[in-house]
């Protein structure tokens, strides 16, 4: 399937209306603009499809906490489909495989090249599918791992130390790492951290209150940096 033409203005509209004004709590919206996350479908086996409710608990928290216009919904997208040009935030997990096909990585990475954005986050068995096929996506570039004064950790809510670490995994300290376009961040990668299941209903994975805030707190900060970045 050919990659749709004038992917960029879609990408435009969507990235200037939202940003037309400082995005804080409770500040700044986007009327009729309204923004969903897309959960992207891969094959290889990896349960891409896991916990629909994070992505909603997600979106309700960014409507409380600020004035962007949201449609809190699981919206899962495959890479063939010509919608996945329609969104400009895809986010992905899972504990298994992933694989791109060469079809697959063109289209990927046309969707970065022209504004979109991706966050993956290791939800525990993910590290090295991902890494090795997000290398195939951009043989030339490299995941890299941000530095706490980066401005994602401060936009809306501030980590002073990075990614919070929302579950154990390996108990290994929890990192965030980027791969940039420019000077835009493209992909931000969660590894040993975990937000996206902090977002879950608290019950279903044991958070604490303050677990669960931060998760959700976190997101925001992603949410809000990939629309106005």
């Amino acid at each position: 399937m050919m990659e749709p033409r004038n992917v960029r203005p879609r990408f435009v509209f969507v990235l200037l209306v939202i940003a037309a004004v400082n995005l804080s709590p409770a500040q700044s919206g986007a009327p009729g603009s309204a923004f969903t996350i897309a959960r992207l479908k891969y094959n290889g086996g990896g349960d891409w499809y896991n916990d629909p409710n994070e992505e909603v608990n997600l979106l309700t928290f960014v409507r409380e906490g600020t004035n962007v216009d949201v449609n809190p919904r699981y919206e899962p997208v495959d890479i063939s489909s010509d919608n996945l040009f329609s969104y400009p935030f895809l986010f992905m997990t899972g504990h298994g495989n992933v694989s791109f096909s060469d079809a697959e990585v063109r289209r990927l990475r046309t969707y970065l090249e022209n504004g979109g954005f991706l966050y993956a986050d290791d939800d525990y068995g993910m590290d090295k599918a991902f890494r090795r096929e997000i290398k195939k996506v951009f043989p030339d570039k490299e995941l890299i791992e941000l530095p706490f004064s980066y401005g994602l950790y401060h936009s809306v809510y501030d980590f002073p130390n990075g990614v919070p670490k929302i579950h154990k995994h390996d108990g290994k300290a929890p990192q965030g790492f980027g791969m940039f376009i420019g000077d835009r961040l493209a992909v931000y990668y969660t590894y040993e951290s975990n937000p996206s299941d902090g977002w879950n209903d608290p019950e279903v994975h044991g958070d604490t209150p303050q677990r669960h805030l931060e998760a959700l707190q976190f997101g925001t900060n992603l949410v809000v940096w990939a629309l106005t970045h």
